[in-house]
């Protein structure tokens, strides 16, 4: 099933964050059939760096195209602003569609953009905004790849501009809306208000963000129907991470740390290393039924 399909159905959509085909594989392990490709997990792992507009789209469409060779799971890709104007919106489109996105994250935010929620954020006009979401709707090659449309501009003109925007992008063409860093439950609600049931809305959990932590369920009751936790696991990652190599540098061994990991073998279970080497060995001169077979 679609995920536009998807969005058909009862229920709300958790999609959680992913920067490689690793933390991918092991959010569909964990049960997860929708994942968001984030922009800023990229940039915070890829590059050590923060998340202001220094990811590349080319580095973005060969993210997309390594998670999707691993996994089957819809892939909602944070796309920034398009990487440029609406000609490069569309360019932008084609490579990750082709990549393997099933929708596109498309935001109002000016070069160099930055994490919806850093300070010192600016826009573009919303009449611009709107060209850019008509030329994505354009430049798609299946009617299943969705547009998920964001505004930033409760923090740099206001709510009820940001409302003002989002009617505007739905006019255009967005399939989903999605309005940046509401900064109370009312916003939350207002948002649900202004929108639910008329078009999918989706909502961004950031530990520490602007926007008080809800459940996934709670904000269902609240209208939106997506949401996603983008950069929970890098921070999950990076903790664990500071907190390893300080065991080791300390102890000079893993066997004090060894009960917060995977063994060798436990790895390359997740991974599917047997299988993979099983699947080999049938193409392999060796295999059953193949000896003395001509080359």
């Amino acid at each position: 099933m679609s995920l536009k399909q998807r969005l058909r159905e009862d229920g709300v959509i958790v999609a959680p964050g992913v920067y490689d085909a690793l933390s991918a594989l092991l959010a569909t392990q964990a049960g997860f059939r929708t994942l968001y490709v984030s922009g800023a997990g990229v940039a915070y792992t890829k590059l050590g760096r923060p998340d202001i507009g220094l990811v590349s789209m080319t580095e973005m469409a060969e993210t997309v195209a390594l998670i999707r060779d691993r996994v089957d799971a819809a892939l909602i890709v944070d796309a920034d602003n398009g990487h440029g104007n609406a000609l490069n919106v569309q360019r932008t489109l084609r490579l990750f569609e082709r990549a393997g996105a099933n929708a596109l994250q498309l935001e109002d935010q000016s070069l160099p953009k930055r994490c919806g929620h850093l300070a010192g954020k600016s826009l573009i006009s919303a009449q611009e905004m709107v060209g850019k979401v008509k030329a994505a709707a354009d430049a798609r090659t299946s009617d299943e790849t969705l547009l998920i449309v964001r505004t930033d501009a409760i923090a740099v003109e206001g709510f009820e501009r940001a409302l003002e925007r989002a009617h505007l992008y739905e006019e255009a063409g967005a399939d989903v809306l999605f309005i940046e860093a509401p900064r109370d439950r009312d916003e939350l609600k207002k948002v649900g208000a202004a929108f639910a049931g008329r078009i999918p809305l989706l909502a961004n959990m950031v530990e520490g963000g602007s926007t008080p932590l809800h459940s996934a369920d709670d904000l269902g009751a609240l209208g939106f129907k997506i949401v996603i936790f983008p950069g929970g696991i890098v921070r999950a990652v990076s903790r664990t991470a500071e907190d390893y190599y300080a065991s080791l540098a300390r102890h000079r061994t893993n066997q004090p740390f060894a009960d917060r990991m995977k063994d060798f073998d436990g790895l390359n279970a997740s991974i599917g290393t047997p299988e993979l080497l099983a699947l080999g060995e049938t193409y392999s001169g060796d295999a059953p039924g193949r000896k003395g077979e001509a080359a």
